[in-house]
């Protein structure tokens, strides 16, 4: 077995201090560190606003990274050693933090170095701007970009253009943590590297596909970013366009990073407009009510009132899209996400159609199914006879495919798997400019019309499925969303 190839670099990440950072990132670079993918030089520097110290800030991880982390005392003393904080106001009138950070790193222009920009979207130009004011920009200089990347188009193209502006394209990584998940990778292999789905991953097959994003947390102390975002936003622009382009896109020539990248901006290139009056045959939206010990949307905790932005934002939303192109004419692709929804659930059904011609009774069309959480796998549904004599009898049962039962190594989180790749240079599974902006160019009529509408987004329990109309939208066309038992 090969070790793992480190990487030697700076990587300092804006906004270091914060929820982001403390879940997700520093636990994804420590089990890098654990697992050798670090080389020993490469330093870590938090940047916020909190005045702390470095012994501060790793006693801060200490308290809030350490039990969610294997520990041996040795490695994490190690990992511990590489971390850094400089307090830097960015977009104010104090620069002294910028000469912090210069000292820090001079002597080490030669090394990566990658900006890790775990803030909102507002700061991304200014804070490229004061990078490259305070001469810290160098042509193995990195930036990261975490999303949402705007509220819309046009802003999305203006951060485009502010970053752009002192950072090329090549450099600039924008990152969907869905694209590191385990599964999404093998949506890939399943496709390109098994003969036996490819000639029947078509129309002439496939009945429809449902991505499906539910999670049983509501939003308390978010309600004033959801306020301003909602789940079309926060999920659908991303998360669910970037996995649908997975599942639509053409073979690619090569396994490169441009290569996948450009069948993916196809497939959204080719997705149907939903305009004007289709906004309401196609899309649902919903938010949450109160049910037994669960609050409404409304009624959980928040820093910020209460505002009519509050009424009308939407905590789930559904949407029947259509890719309009050879291969897929025809096959709606269902998209679903909700907060409060009865079970946490990220996956992908592929939902083949019936057999041309039935001798058994009691048959069910195949699905395949693709889990992205909370269990990562793969699960083909097959009919198969149930045992016994007398009449044939039929059941739907599933060839199953789990990562964590069928593999020894440990299946690592999606943003090991993207800070590696990012500290390699290798963009293959980041949003390209022309590819976010395309989503945009979708997403932008159907929040015209919500934001244009009087109607109030559809009441939905806490707990339950969503609002009425999802069930409503497939079930014109005679069809249901796949459900397991919560």
């Amino acid at each position: 077995m090969s070790s793992p190839t480190s990487h030697t670099a700076d990587l300092v990440v804006f906004g270091g201090t914060g929820d982001l950072s403390m879940r997700k990132l520093l636990p994804a670079l420590f089990h890098s560190d654990l697992e050798g993918r670090l080389a020993p030089e490469t330093r870590i520097v938090a940047m916020s606003r909190g005045g702390l110290t470095d012994a501060d800030f790793r006693g801060k991880v200490d308290a809030e990274v350490r039990a969610a982390v294997p520990d041996d005392g040795v490695a994490w003393q190690r990992f511990l050693g590489r971390l850094h904080h400089v307090s830097v106001d960015v977009g104010g009138e104090d620069k002294s933090g910028w000469s912090t950070v210069v000292r820090m790193l001079a002597g080490h222009e030669d090394r990566d170095r990658v900006f890790y920009l775990a803030s909102p979207p507002m700061t991304f130009g200014p804070f490229c701007r004061e990078l490259q004011e305070a001469g810290l920009v160098t042509p193995r200089s990195r930036v990261v970009l975490e999303k949402p990347l705007g509220r819309d188009l046009v802003s999305a193209q203006r951060i485009n253009d502010e970053v752009g502006e002192i950072f090329d394209e090549r450099q600039i990584f924008r990152i969907d943590h869905y694209l590191g998940k385990e599964t999404v990778q093998n949506l890939l292999v399943l496709r390109f590297a098994n003969a036996f789905l490819e000639p029947i991953w078509n129309s002439l097959w496939i009945d429809h596909v449902q991505i499906t994003a539910a999670e049983t947390v509501g939003t308390p102390g978010r309600r004033g970013y959801y306020d301003h975002a909602g789940a079309l936003r926060d999920m659908v622009q991303n998360h669910l366009l970037q996995l649908l382009t997975l599942v639509a896109m053409e073979p690619p020539a090569r396994n490169d990073r441009e290569s996948i990248r450009d069948e993916k901006v196809k497939v959204l290139q080719s997705l149907r407009p939903i305009v004007g009056s289709e906004v309401d045959r196609f899309t649902v939206r919903g938010q949450y009510t109160g049910e037994g010990d669960m609050p409404s949307y409304l009624d959980e905790p928040a820093s910020t009132p209460t505002t009519e932005a509050s009424r009308r934002v939407e905590t789930f939303t559904a949407i029947r899209a259509e890719v309009k192109n050879w291969r897929w004419a025809g096959v709606p692709f269902y998209l679903r996400t909700g907060k409060r929804m009865p079970y946490r659930r990220s996956e992908i059904v592929i939902q083949f159609k019936d057999v041309p011609h039935s001798i058994f009774p009691g048959g069910t069309p195949n699905r395949l199914v693709l889990r992205l959480q909370p269990e990562e796998g793969i699960e083909l549904h097959i009919m198969a006879k149930e045992p016994g004599a007398g009449e044939t009898m039929l059941k739907p049962v599933p060839l199953s495919l789990s990562f964590g039962k069928t593999f020894t190594a440990r299946v690592p989180e999606a943003y090991e798997r993207l800070l590696t790749d990012v500290l390699a240079g290798n963009p293959t599974l980041f949003m390209r400019r022309d590819e976010v902006e395309a989503a945009w160019r979708w997403i932008d009529p159907i929040l015209a019309a919500w934001e244009s509408s009087a109607e109030l987004p559809e009441p939905y329990p806490a707990g339950t499925t969503g609002p009425a109309g999802a069930h409503e939208l497939l079930g014109r066309s005679g069809r249901a969303w796949h459900e397991e038992e919560a």
